[in-house]
């Protein structure tokens, strides 16, 4: 089974496509995101060194990331295969992850790097509707009378999709994030995708990629 980082902006759709991999190859998701609020909800050890930063509204710093996610690999469903999502995000991280994996006899397969103008990402950011009862996402094209179809409730507009915090979020990727584009271009493992296609177009192009029939 593979081992896979899936690399791109925000509003590139990544978690659409990280739930189709997984679900395809039957391997779990490694997001940071994730396994952050994990450990701070089991108050394990590495969960309460990262408490204090989260509280305190900072970036928990890498090597107290690194932990978590050598911590993750450790768990039994990573052994066959696993797609990484939202780490590594600087160069730094990657040469350490690089590391750790080849101290394991392990490495990446591939590297799925999903790319999309920024117009397109601010305008998907911007257009996402959320909904506060039961927590559904929508596009504003899917729901043009501005009400959750499932329950009812009028959907918002969070405060990280307004376009201008969309924009501010894709300029801190293109300054810590993209580098790593041409790092694993270099490596030979990154295979580059138009995510400015629709959903099944980009996944056909993926699935070619990592040899599903």
């Amino acid at each position: 089974m593979p081992k896979i980082l899936l690399l791109g902006a925000p509003g590139v759709g990544k978690s659409t496509h990280s739930a189709k991999i997984t679900e395809g190859f039957n391997i779990p998701a490694i997001a940071t995101g994730d396994i952050l609020r994990d450990n701070l909800k089991r108050e394990t050890e590495l969960g309460k060194k990262a408490k204090a930063y989260v509280e305190a509204g900072d970036l928990v710093p890498d090597d107290l990331v690194i932990a978590l996610i050598k911590d993750r690999f450790s768990e039994d469903d990573t052994k066959n295969g696993y797609l990484l999502d939202g780490f590594p995000r600087t160069i730094a991280q990657a040469e350490e992850l690089d590391s750790y994996l080849a101290e394991e006899g392990s490495g990446l397969d591939y590297v799925l790097y999903l790319n999309a103008p920024k117009e397109v990402l601010v305008n998907r950011i911007s257009g996402r509707r959320l909904c506060p009862g039961c927590k559904a996402a929508f596009r504003t094209s899917e729901v043009p009378d501005g009400f959750c179809p499932g329950c009812g409730e009028e959907l918002v507009t969070r405060k990280d999709d307004q376009a201008e915090t969309a924009e501010k979020r894709i300029e801190v990727y293109n300054e810590q994030t993209a580098p790593l584009v041409d790092y694993y271009k270099n490596k030979g493992i990154l295979v580059e995708f138009d995510a400015a296609h629709d959903i099944d177009t980009v996944q056909a192009e993926i699935d070619k990629a990592l040899g599903v029939q």
